[in-house]
């Protein structure tokens, strides 16, 4: 009887020691749980901080190449502005530069016509000299798009005639130019001077 009563003493006492044993384990893998989860805890953070510092170091750069892109944009369009501007001064400036050139031969020929005819009377001479200037004169303003009217015979048009008198005509239908008083010219596709004339009853 004592020997099975110090048997079960022994196994009793064994279990407590597994038991004791078992429990000192799983609370030490529990500390050391708590310490990993504690220790990851406090690295998420940092780590945000340092992703979210990359992000902004990016997102800075990007925002300085796009302002200098855009200084650099405004100083182009300043300097085409003013390019522009220069130009179109310029343009008005001397936009009767090519009519002047084509007339400055006429003005030499009008020049050497009135020399002439101071040292040659000779009328004939003279008015073909006037003539051929005033086929020069016609020549260089054709140039920049300066064309005649035909008006003689042709419908009143307000639009291009000056009507300054009515007159009977047998030779004309009513309402017809019978007689151009003052020539009338196109620039190009322009009127420039209606013609001044006579209008048939």
């Amino acid at each position: 009887m004592a020997e099975k009563k110090e048997e079960n003493l022994k196994d009793q006492s064994s279990e407590v020691n597994e038991e004791y044993t078992a429990s000192e384990s799983s609370s030490s893998e529990e500390a050391n749980t708590q310490e990993d989860n504690s220790n990851s805890k406090d690295m998420a953070p940092a780590e945000k901080i340092l992703a979210l510092e990359a992000e902004l170091t990016q997102v800075k750069a990007k925002a300085d190449e796009y302002y200098d892109r855009f200084l650099r944009l405004q100083a182009e369009f300043d300097n085409y502005r003013r390019r522009t501007q220069k130009e179109k001064t310029e343009i008005v400036k001397y936009a009767s530069e090519q009519l002047v050139s084509e007339l400055l031969p006429v003005l030499d020929n009008f020049e050497r016509a009135t020399s002439s005819a101071q040292n040659n009377p000779d009328i004939t001479a003279f008015s073909q000299g006037v003539d051929m200037i005033l086929r020069q004169l016609q020549t260089a303003l054709s140039k920049v798009g300066l064309k005649p009217m035909e008006a003689v015979g042709q419908p009143f048009d307000p639009n291009l005639h000056d009507a300054v008198m009515r007159v009977e005509s047998e030779d004309h239908p009513e309402n017809t130019v019978v007689e151009e008083l003052q020539k009338g010219y196109f620039l190009k596709e322009k009127v420039l001077r209606p013609s001044m004339v006579k209008v048939s009853n």
